[in-house]
């Protein structure tokens, strides 16, 4: 960490031991030297090595890195990438037209088994911009990373910021203890005690949750009940709450981190209910889904709160090509092809600048349930991409292209049958 240091770098606690590993071999380097090494694929995306890639796009006139569906290494958990730098300059430079290429191949065999100029030829070089842009659009052509940056920065965008905060679900700290099901709540004489909740987003079919889909998740079984004692409530347990505690302290459940820090440790933080959800971790599309069941949720799903404006109309404006192209460069993609955003990735997302319409927040969701989710967005782009936001039928296709051509090469790793990779 040291070492950053005095490279002008700020580690912080998040930063991983292979971070200041690079910045340390690219220091020791001789102009025009080379660097060569077997990195986490998390160089391409994580928020902490934000830094590592500006200063090594300061630091050499190009970069490759090659990126393999299938695992480098068998027995190995992490999900890597080779990167190669080429051309290290006698000292930074921000004004450095450094070139960055990434190739993406399916199998080691298609990098062991070939002449290394050719792997590295499938690649269309790009001019980085230095800022804290994730390399994963270096994927895209060039022609898709300039209309994104154009759209990034134009009057008719805006970032779902704009409209409404992303915040975590609820840490229950141990949902075992807190997360129940009507069953449980019946048997243990919690009645009183509980908030409704959504606690797995495959419990979210539509882009509508209303009263009567939550009554329906509880009628099956679904643990969709949380846990949520009251300071007053604290004051005075009945003497079935009491025992239900006592349960949870025999099997230590108060021993727990997120528990050992509240006092009284069954005291569960930040309950409140919000005006829709976010996926979290997203296969196809980043799904929003308006609230109407008055249910909060677990971390697994964000909660959006709304600036002001009507929340129908804001969840309505997302099922988009636009918005789903945003997500894929600004989630990050783990090993099995999940898509991951978190809140400050999600409010990033693209978003038209004006709320003058959308499909009908009803028939999307009709849609949606029915497994229809590309006649929405073919229908958004004629409504909000074409008629409200004035772009042609090429600009929407190439939205569309970037979306697709993210989303299906990060499922081709989930199809390949990865091992374990992290």
């Amino acid at each position: 960490m040291a070492i950053m240091g005095e490279q002008g770098l700020t580690p912080n606690r998040l930063t991983n031991i292979w971070v200041p590993f690079v910045v340390a071999a690219t220091a020791s380097l001789k102009p025009g030297g080379r660097l060569a090494l077997v990195l986490p694929a998390e160089i391409l995306q994580v928020t902490y090595a934000a830094q590592l890639r500006s200063y090594l796009t300061d630091h050499f006139e190009r970069i490759d890195v090659i990126a393999c569906n299938e695992l480098f290494f068998e027995n190995a958990e992490q999900e890597v990438v080779l990167l190669l730098a080429d051309g290290a300059l006698a000292s930074a430079s921000e004004d450095n037209t450094c070139q960055v290429a990434l190739t993406a191949v399916q199998t080691v065999a298609e990098i062991t088994e070939v002449e290394p100029s050719l792997v590295l030829k499938q690649a269309e070089p790009k001019v980085i911009r230095h800022d804290s842009e994730k390399w994963l659009k270096y994927f895209l052509d060039n022609r898709q990373i300039a209309f994104m940056r154009e759209l990034r920065d134009a009057a008719i965008t805006t970032p779902m910021s704009s409209y409404a905060s992303i915040d975590v679900g609820v840490v229950t700290g141990k949902n075992e203890f807190f997360v129940l099901s009507s069953e449980q709540v019946e048997e243990l004489g919690l009645e009183g005690y509980t908030t409704p909740l959504v606690s797995r987003s495959a419990q979210l079919k539509g882009s509508t949750i209303s009263k009567a889909d939550w009554q329906s998740l509880a009628a099956r079984g679904d643990r969709v009940h949380l846990l949520n004692i009251s300071k007053a409530q604290a004051g005075k347990l009945s003497a079935k709450l009491r025992r239900y505690i006592e349960e949870g302290e025999r099997k230590n459940f108060h021993r727990g981190y997120k528990c050992s820090i509240r006092d009284p440790w069954y005291l569960v933080p930040s309950v409140w209910v919000p005006d829709g959800f976010a996926f979290r971790q997203i296969y196809d599309f980043p799904r929003m889904v308006l609230n109407a069941s008055g249910a909060t949720s677990t971390d697994t799903i964000h909660r959006i709160r709304s600036h002001g404006a009507d929340p129908e109309r804001v969840i309505a404006n997302t099922y988009t090509w636009l918005t789903a192209a945003s997500a894929e460069i600004e989630g990050r993609s783990y090993g099995g092809g999940v898509l991951e955003l978190e809140p400050t990735e999600a409010e990033r997302l693209l978003m038209p600048a004006q709320l003058n319409g959308a499909m009908p927040l009803k028939e999307v969701d009709q849609l949606v349930r029915a497994g229809r989710l590309d006649d929405v967005l073919e229908e958004n782009a004629k409504i909000i991409l074409r008629g409200h936001m004035g772009l042609s039928v090429a600009e929407c296709n190439l939205l569309k292209s970037v979306w697709t051509q993210m989303r299906d090469r990060r499922n081709s790793r989930r199809r390949s049958g990865r091992k374990g990779a992290a």
